[in-house]
């Protein structure tokens, strides 16, 4: 029997946000408000963590061990969830040059949680991929024999609660956005959707890589690409964690015109492409695009 914590959820709320910039051009605007689905785990991190934790109490295991950077809100919800389950985690953090300074925000939270984080260099952590350097890294860390969660959670399990967050939108929209970091939430949101809907990413980070990576979890986890899908890429505005001062006036004015809380690193930065794009007539006249809000600042 599923933990209380993991149990299916209600479908997160759908809200319409009336805003000129959008229907100037006749584009309707919906948030998908994926920030409530949960208390500690919003949006796309317990739609990926859940099944991953479902299969790990399921083997057993009394264990997770992930991967994340200095601000990782992958880390940070990985830890909140081994608090929630009472089961022990390992966060594995890029930059050992972190090892020796005081924790930032992000990374005292995940200790109070009771996270054990070890540092490594960013060329051993890049190294992972290797399942022999992978091993080495788990031996170092203490966490041989834990469930091993990836990277920004994304796996064939992960899409497969990422496609949930696809049906609950059947119907109701035309293109559903989301912001992406490894590009699980966008694979599978992309097979959850029903035919004629699409799937639009924004990556977070520089470097053109994302859209191989969906396609080598699509593979994985249904044999071949699945859904309408496509990135809009150039928003990253410099990289992953990067809030221009453009970006935070923007942010900070969308929050005042619609009255919630704008998360910068990903949910900023998808607000800004969707207005950018309406403002460009990107979107046919009489395109509802829904906004997926997937986590809190």
């Amino acid at each position: 029997m599923d933990h209380p914590e993991l149990q299916s959820r209600p479908a997160s709320p759908l809200v319409e946000a009336v805003d000129e910039r959008f229907g100037a051009h006749g584009v309707r605007l919906l948030l998908k408000r994926d920030d409530l689905v949960h208390p500690e785990l919003p949006g796309n991190k317990w739609r990926k963590l859940a099944p991953n934790l479902r299969a790990a109490l399921e083997a057993g295991h009394d264990r997770l061990v992930t991967f994340g950077g200095a601000y990782s809100n992958h880390l940070r919800a990985t830890a909140a969830a081994g608090r929630l389950l009472g089961i022990g985690t390992v966060g594995i953090v890029r930059g050992d040059e972190l090892a020796g300074r005081p924790l930032n925000d992000s990374l005292a939270r995940c200790a109070a949680d009771g996270m054990r984080l070890h540092f490594v260099s960013r060329s051993r952590y890049r190294a992972k991929a290797d399942p022999q350097a992978l091993a080495a890294l788990l031996d170092e860390a203490g966490a041989g024999g834990a469930y091993v969660v990836p990277e920004g959670g994304s796996n064939a399990l992960a899409l497969a609660g990422c496609a949930e967050l696809g049906r609950e939108l059947h119907g109701v929209t035309d293109v559903a956005a989301v912001a992406c970091g490894t590009g699980g939430t966008l694979a599978g949101l992309a097979a959850g959707l029903a035919p004629g809907q699409r799937a639009l990413g924004v990556p977070v980070l520089a470097g053109g890589f994302l859209a191989a990576e969906i396609r080598s979890l699509q593979t994985e986890a249904y044999g071949g690409p699945v859904g309408d899908w496509s990135l809009a890429e150039d928003f990253h505005h410099g990289g992953y964690a990067r809030v221009p001062a453009a970006l935070e006036s923007f942010a900070a004015d969308f929050a005042a015109r619609h009255g919630f809380p704008v998360e910068r690193i990903y949910v900023a930065k998808l607000l800004w492409a969707l207005t950018t794009l309406a403002t460009a007539g990107a979107f046919p006249r009489g395109t509802t695009v829904t906004a997926i809000i997937t986590g809190r600042p």
